[in-house]
């Protein structure tokens, strides 16, 4: 069973929006810290935004500050990642996962931002 299954991404145009799913699996989701993180070309993996467990609280990088919210529906193993005024740098793979410890990575999904 894989642990963590993204969607959602896709083929924007800049200043487009898009919504990413991560359903977890296999653990306690509704007891964990989650985030977001993004992977582009050639470049290291990066925290995006992070959430508690209970949703209270939220963080996201400079870079995406005011255009990206992340949210989490614990009856669902569910979090969220609403982008808005993307950017042709938010072109990358965007994961999940936990707090650390990390569990396995999922596939993550695609986000081309592009005109």
């Amino acid at each position: 069973q894989v642990p963590l299954v993204e969607s959602g991404g896709g083929l924007v145009q800049p200043g487009g929006s898009l919504r990413l799913s991560c359903v977890a699996s296999g653990f306690f989701f509704g007891i964990y810290g989650m985030g977001w993180y993004r992977q582009a070309p050639g470049k290291q993996r990066e925290l995006v935004a992070k959430i508690t467990s209970s949703g209270s609280t939220t963080n996201y990088a400079d870079s995406v500050k005011g255009r990206f919210t992340i949210s989490r529906d614990n009856a669902k193993n569910t979090i969220y990642l609403q982008m808005n005024s993307l950017k042709p740098e938010d072109t990358a793979v965007y994961y999940c996962n936990k707090d650390v410890p990390w569990v396995s990575w999922g596939q993550g999904t695609q986000v081309t931002v592009s005109s």
